[in-house]
C-alpha cells in the first residue's frame, strides 16, 4: 500500500474522479509524487522506466483537464502509460506489472475501462483516436478524443496514413472535420535515438522558438480574434510560419499545429491544452520532453534505462555480470559481424531494434552497411528486396511479432520474386512479461505456407549461427527463427559452415512413437524421449521438410508427436501432418504446440509449461494418448 506520509496527494488518488478534486495550484506538487513513486516501484521490480518519467506532467495535466474514461485518452506503444495505470486504479498493484496474473505493461481494454485501446506496436495511437472521434461525432456525441504519441511512433507509416486521412477529412463532398487532439511527445527517441527525415524536421521545429514568441505576442497585439486584423493576420499565418520553420508539414495536412510548448512545465502545458479544448477539427499538440525526466541517471543513460530489472533508486542500475552462455541475439550479432567480413556484399537492416536484435557491434564496425530505418517495418523487408534485386545480400534483423507488420511485403516483394534475402526473426515462439503484443507465436505458420521460403528453427545456439550462415548463402529468401534468451549451452563454433537444407537430425532411435521436435522445445523432447525409450527427430527445417526421413520413420512407428513453440494451427506439424496425408500414409499424430489463445503476459518459463510444453507438460500429453508408454523401460539410445 502506498504511504500517506511520503505521498500525502497521490495516497489520496485512486482515480481521475479523485485527481480532479484538487485545485489546479496544487497539480506540480502531485507530478513531483507520482515521478517519486514511479522511480520507487519501478526499482523495485523492473519494467518500462524512462518514458513514463518524461510524460508525468502530461499524464496528470490530461486526466485533469479531460473527463477520463468518458473522454477518451489513447496512448500509442504504451512504453509510458505506468504514471497512467497508477492515476486509474493500480497505483497498490504496479508493483505486480510484467508478472503472472499481475498489471500488463502495456494499455489493456480487458484491464481497465481507462485502457480505451490495447496497444504494444507503435504509430497506431492517431488511427484509432481517429476511428473513435469518428464514430462519436456520427452519433452526436461530444466526448473529446485525444492520442499522444512519441516522435519515435512517428515514423511509422500508419501515423502519417492516419493523419493525411483526419487532416483531409474536411475536404470530401460533405465531409466532416473530426475533433481530435493529437500530442506530439517528442523527446527525439525511441528505444534508442530517432533516425531519418522526420527526427530532423522535428528537430528543426523544436528550434522555431521564434515563431511561437511572435504568434504569441501578436495575439496579445491584435486583441479581437474576430477583428479585421486579426483576420488578416491568420490568413498570412503560414507564411510566417514557412520563414521560421523549414515544413508547414502538419497544417498540410489538415491539422491545426500548435507548439513546440515545454511539456515539463505544467501551467503552460495546461493553458494551451485549456485552448484546444474548446476549438474543433484536428488539432496537434507539439511538446518537447525528455526521457528519464526527473532521474538524474536515467536522463543521463536513456537507451540504458528505457527498461530496466529492479535496483537500487540511489545507485541506480548494477552492471551485469557477464552472461554464462551467450543468448541467441548476441549469437546472431556475432555471426552477423563474422559474415560481413567475409562477404562485402552483406547489408543488415533494423526497424529500430539495434539493442534488442543484437546490431550494436554490426552498427559500429560496420556503419556504411547498417541501416535503422525506423519504425518502419514494411519499408524495411522492401528496402532489402531492392537491395537483393541490385546483388546486394541483405539481412533483416526483426522481431517475430514485428515482421507481422511486415507481411504482404515479405509475400510481394520478397518471395514472389525469389529475392535473396535473409530474415534473422528474433523472439519467436513466446516471449514472456511484454505480453501477446510481443508473443512470435504465429511465425511458423505464415511463413511456412509462402512459397520460395526456407524456414529454420534452430535447437540450440550453434545449429543458430549455422542455420544463418546456410540462409545467408542459400540463393533465395530465407528465414532463421529463434527464441529470447539463452538457450542450452551448446559452445558455438567460430565457422560459417552451413547445414544441407531440408535434412533432419535423428538424435536418438528408439519407439514405438517418435518425437518429431521443431526449434526450443528439442531440450524438453529429448528428456522425455530419454526418460521413455522414443525417438527423437530434431527437424531444423519446417520448410522444407525431411521428407525421406519422415516416410522411412512412419514404416517403423506406430505413432509421432510433433513439437513446436507456435500455435498449433497451420505450424509446423500441420507440415508434417500434410505430407502424411499426401503420400497416403495413416498414422496416429499429436500435435503439441501453443494454443489457440492469446496468452497473457508471464515468464517464458511459466508460458512453456502452461502450454504443455515443458518436459513434464510433453510427458503428460504423452502418456495420456498412449498409456503403454508408461510400462516401457527406458533404452540406451541407438542409431
Amino acid at each position: 500500500m502506498i504511504d500517506p506520509q511520503r505521498y500525502p496527494r497521490l495516497s489520496r488518488i485512486a482515480v481521475p474522479a479523485d485527481l480532479r478534486q484538487f485545485p489546479e495550484e496544487e497539480l506540480p506538487a502531485i507530478a513531483d509524487e507520482l515521478r517519486a513513486y514511479l522511480i520507487e516501484q519501478v526499482a523495485r521490480v523492473g519494467g518500462h522506466f524512462g518514458a513514463g518519467l518524461g510524460v508525468i506532467e502530461l499524464t496528470v495535466a490530461l486526466h485533469w483537464l479531460y473527463e477520463t474514461p468518458v473522454d477518451r485518452l489513447v496512448w500509442d506503444v504504451g512504453h509510458q502509460c505506468y504514471p497512467h495505470k497508477i492515476l486509474t486504479g493500480r497505483r497498490d498493484s504496479i508493483h505486480t506489472v510484467k508478472q503472472k496474473g499481475g498489471v500488463a505493461p502495456f494499455p489493456k481494454r480487458e484491464e481497465s475501462e481507462y485502457d480505451t485501446f490495447g496497444v504494444g506496436h507503435s504509430s497506431t495511437s492517431i488511427s484509432a483516436a481517429l476511428g473513435m472521434a469518428i464514430a462519436l461525432q456520427r452519433s452526436g456525441d461530444e466526448r473529446k478524443v485525444v492520442a499522444v504519441i512519441g516522435d519515435g511512433a512517428m515514423t511509422g507509416g500508419m501515423a502519417f496514413e492516419a493523419l493525411a486521412h483526419g487532416g483531409g477529412m474536411g475536404d470530401e463532398r460533405g465531409g466532416i472535420e473530426p475533433n481530435l487532439l493529437v500530442i506530439l511527445n517528442d523527446n527525439q527517441m525511441s528505444i534508442s535515438e530517432n533516425v531519418g527525415g522526420v527526427t530532423r524536421m522535428l528537430g528543426r521545429l523544436t528550434g522555431s522558438r521564434t515563431l511561437n514568441a511572435l504568434r504569441e505576442g501578436g495575439k496579445k497585439l491584435l486583441g479581437d480574434k474576430h477583428g479585421a486584423p486579426a483576420r488578416f493576420v491568420r490568413r498570412w499565418e503560414e507564411h510566417w510560419k514557412g520563414m521560421f520553420v523549414p515544413s508547414t508539414f502538419f497544417e498540410e495536412l489538415g491539422f491545426h499545429y500548435t507548439g513546440p510548448i515545454d511539456g515539463h512545465d505544467l501551467p503552460s502545458l495546461l493553458g494551451a491544452l485549456k485552448t484546444l479544448k474548446t476549438l474543433k477539427g484536428p488539432q496537434l499538440l507539439h511538446i518537447i520532453t525528455t526521457k528519464g525526466k526527473g532521474y538524474e541517471l536515467a536522463e543521463g543513460d536513456q537507451i540504458g534505462y528505457h527498461a530496466v530489472g529492479p535496483f537500487d533508486p540511489a545507485q541506480g542500475m548494477v552492471k551485469k555480470a557477464a552472461a554464462k552462455k551467450p543468448t541467441y541475439t548476441d549469437v546472431f550479432g556475432d555471426w552477423l559481424c563474422d559474415m560481413a567480413a567475409s562477404d562485402p556484399k552483406l547489408m543488415g537492416i533494423t526497424p529500430a531494434m539495434r539493442e534488442g536484435s543484437g546490431l550494436v557491434r554490426f552498427s559500429r564496425e560496420y556503419p556504411e552497411r547498417y541501416f535503422d530505418v525506423a519504425i518502419a517495418e514494411q519499408h524495411a523487408v522492401t528496402l532489402a528486396a531492392g537491395m537483393a534485386c541490385e546483388g546486394a545480400k541483405p539481412v533483416v534483423a526483426i522481431y517475430s511479432t514485428f515482421l507481422q507488420r511486415g507481411y504482404d511485403q515479405l509475400v510481394h516483394d520478397v518471395a514472389i520474386q525469389n529475392l535473396d534475402v535473409l530474415f534473422a526473426i528474433d523472439r519467436g515462439g513466446v516471449v514472456g512479461p511484454d505480453g501477446a503484443t510481443h508473443a512470435g507465436n504465429l511465425d511458423l505458420s505464415y511463413l511456412r505456407c509462402v512459397p520460395n521460403m526456407v524456414v529454420m528453427a534452430p535447437a540450440d545456439e550453434n545449429e543458430c549461427r549455422m542455420m544463418l550462415s546456410t540462409g545467408h548463402y542459400h540463393e533465395g529468401p530465407a528465414a532463421v527463427r529463434y527464441p529470447r534468451g539463452t538457450g542450452p549451452g551448446v559452445e558455438v563454433g567460430t565457422d560459417l559452415d552451413t547445414l544441407p537444407i531440408g535434412r533432419a537430425e535423428l538424435r536418438r532411435r528408439g519407439g514405438p512413437v517418435a518425437l518429431l521436435a521443431f526449434g526450443a522445445v528439442v531440450a524438453a523432447a529429448e528428456t522425455v524421449a530419454a526418460s521413455l525409450g522414443l525417438t527423437l527427430v530434431n527437424m531444423r527445417f519446417v520448410k522444407p521438410l525431411d521428407r525421406a526421413l519422415i516416410l522411412e520413420l512412419a514404416k517403423t512407428h506406430h505413432g509421432f508427436v510433433t513439437l513446436e513453440d507456435n500455435v498449433v494451427a497451420g505450424g509446423a506439424g500441420s507440415g508434417v501432418a500434410e505430407l502424411l496425408a499426401a503420400e497416403g500414409v495413416t498414422l496416429p499424430v499429436l500435435h503439441l504446440g501453443l494454443p489457440d489463445a492469446f496468452q497473457h503476459h508471464a515468464s517464458r518459463e511459466e508460458l512453456l509449461a502452461e502450454a504443455g510444453l515443458d518436459a513434464d507438460g510433453i510427458r503428460r500429453s504423452l502418456l495420456a494418448r498412449w498409456p503403454e508408454l508408461a510400462l516401457r523401460p527406458a533404452q540406451t539410445a541407438t542409431l
